[in-house]
């Protein structure tokens, strides 16, 4: 599969130029333009290479730590299973999805790169998802 290089790099600079600042807290799942990435590391998909991403903790008011979120089924100990909430973006009825988180592709990211809020997983989940991301990685 050729990767979409030069599609992603003008993508990368108009969301560097674009002043548009969108601000997560931890537990949240966002839309995120992750982009075209080398070889194993997770990519975003569609026009702005995007993909889900679980905010698990905030550096300062522009960086904060991410782990990438996938809906393939994955049964190793690399990723963790998680209920979210979503939203069919054709009739807009709410539904609980099954997701894995990608816990070896954590990623420090601008918060230039998210692009629309999805969900907050409850307290109890993500305490589990952190103590399965410090046990695996």
């Amino acid at each position: 599969m050729k990767k979409e290089f030069d599609a992603w790099n003008s993508q990368k600079k108009n969301l560097g130029d674009s002043g548009k600042k969108a601000y997560a807290y931890p537990r949240e799942v966002w839309w995120c333009a992750l982009g075209v990435n080398v070889g194993a590391e997770v990519d975003g998909k569609n026009e702005n290479f995007e993909r889900p991403v679980l905010v698990v903790r905030v550096y300062n008011k522009e960086t904060m730590l991410v782990l990438p979120i996938t809906s393939k089924e994955k049964l190793d100990g690399f990723h963790y299973e998680i209920q979210i909430q979503a939203k069919n973006s054709k009739t807009e009825e709410e539904y609980t999805k099954p997701v894995w988180i990608k816990l070896t592709q954590a990623r420090v990211i601008s918060n230039n790169r998210l692009l629309r809020k999805v969900d907050t997983v409850n307290q109890s989940e993500f305490d589990r998802v952190v103590e399965a991301f410090r046990i695996y990685t």
